[in-house]
């Protein structure tokens, strides 16, 4: 894993966990590796994994099994699509949506093209 220099890499190892659940990798319920296990998979200090655990175990994201170790919690998907859909409307799609004025593009367009694109891919 590459880490940006602009953001923590506890919030950056907490975003790449989430995107494994959202995307099934580790589903609800499984356990994921140890704070150890990770950081010497992504070669980082084993503090720095607790404290993404931690955030995640606040968000109800994981939860720790005393002695067994840390799982994915039930409803961990809908909390995570939740939190990155207000993240990407208030973010991400207020910064396109400027983009797009400035540009004179319409939102036919986008649907156009997106759809001109997919039959293309098939």
């Amino acid at each position: 894993m590459e880490f940006d220099q602009h953001k923590p890499i506890y919030l950056q190892i907490a975003d790449s966990i989430c995107e494994r659940i959202l995307t099934g990798q580790w589903p609800e319920g499984d356990r994921i590796p140890s704070v150890r296990e990770c950081g010497v998979s992504l070669e980082v200090n084993p503090n720095t994994v607790a404290r993404s655990y931690d955030e995640l175990s606040q968000d109800g994201i994981i939860h720790n099994k005393r002695g067994i170790g840390y799982f994915v919690s039930p409803g961990a998907r809908g909390i995570i699509r939740e939190r990155q859909r207000g993240s990407f409307i208030s973010e991400e799609l207020k910064e396109v949506f400027r983009k797009m004025d400035i540009l004179g593009i319409t939102i036919e367009e986008i649907v156009s093209l997106y759809r001109k694109h997919s039959r293309q891919q098939q």
